[in-house]
């Protein structure tokens, strides 16, 4: 299987090294900056269980040709449009793997490409890209979830997966990856909404008096989105995820907090923008998730006027 991995940044990188360690035949494809950077250095990935680095092959979009088998995509929601332009040569052929956080991505690739070629991927990580161009993993957290959306690519899906299981990621092949990306999309708008909201860590929050009965209610307006939406989050994933967002102590928060920080650019619009008008779509107030989106978008108002 040949696979182009778009992108070498927190998910493209991490995971695409990782499967480059185990024989998995990866190319990726960069903007001319990072491309020269890897060719020249390699990419190194940095974890808490210590660092590797790798040589990857690497193109830029006007190098690339339509050879490949499995394409992923993993930008940050916003930079989906200029991905699928530095992939125009190649996006006649193979399946298309996103790993972007929301769930507009999917719709609108699959309004360009078809619902046969636009595969299910979830990746849990929290990786980012340190000042000297290394990967570098923040928590022991590194699975990937795929699964087929369409049957033509059920084959190719359960053959990445195999790939996946001869590295030391997790990961797990999904027959309803539609309800993986929703009980993702939940978990993570409630984290990326309260840790942003209250600029602090899950255990920052939940120290506060009020800071876990906060965050219940702010997942319980998202479960309640998904719900309406067909999508209703289960037993498991739902006992997961608030175990996660209630632990004392826990030094967790969304990159989304990390981008507000730095002054970069963010993805509350694809994550908690697009829950908001699911749920308006279906009734529900979303206050929570407004407030949150709210103090976001003023915060990047400001933000934009300086770059």
């Amino acid at each position: 299987m040949k696979i182009l991995i778009v992108g070498a940044g927190g998910i493209g990188g991490y995971f695409g090294a990782k499967l480059m360690k185990a024989g998995a035949d990866i190319t990726f494809l960069l903007r001319d900056k990072r491309h020269k950077l890897i060719q020249e250095q390699g990419l190194t990935v940095e974890t808490p269980k210590g660092n590797f680095t790798v040589q990857p092959k690497s193109l830029t979009a006007d190098q690339l040709e339509p050879i490949y088998d499995l394409i992923i995509l993993a930008p940050k929601a916003f930079d989906l449009d200029d991905s699928l332009k530095s992939l125009a040569k190649a996006s006649s052929h193979g399946v298309l793997l996103p790993f972007l956080n929301g769930l507009s991505h999917v719709e609108t690739l699959d309004q360009l490409f078809g619902k046969a070629r636009v595969m299910g991927g979830v990746a849990h990580v929290a990786a980012m890209i340190t000042d000297t161009g290394a990967v570098k993993q923040l928590t022991d957290l590194n699975m990937l979830t795929v699964g087929p959306r369409a049957p033509e690519h059920e084959a190719l899906a359960k053959e990445f997966i195999a790939l996946c299981k001869q590295t030391d990621f997790d990961s797990a092949y999904s027959e309803k990856i539609d309800q993986v990306l929703w009980d993702k999309w939940v978990f993570l708008a409630t984290l990326a909404g309260m840790t942003t909201l209250c600029r602090g860590s899950v255990g920052d929050i939940v120290a506060t008096p009020y800071g876990q009965e906060l965050t219940l209610a702010m997942y319980e307006e998202c479960c309640s989105i998904a719900k309406a939406s067909g999508q209703a989050i289960g037993d498991v994933p739902r006992g997961k995820a608030i175990e996660m967002l209630t632990k004392v102590g826990s030094p967790f928060t969304a990159s989304m907090l990390r981008d507000l920080l730095s002054g970069q650019k963010t993805e509350h619009e694809h994550i908690l923008g697009q829950m908001i008008s699911k749920g308006e779509q279906t009734g529900i107030a979303c206050q929570l998730l407004k407030t949150a989106y709210t103090q976001i978008a003023v915060s990047q108002m400001k933000t934009m006027l300086y770059l």
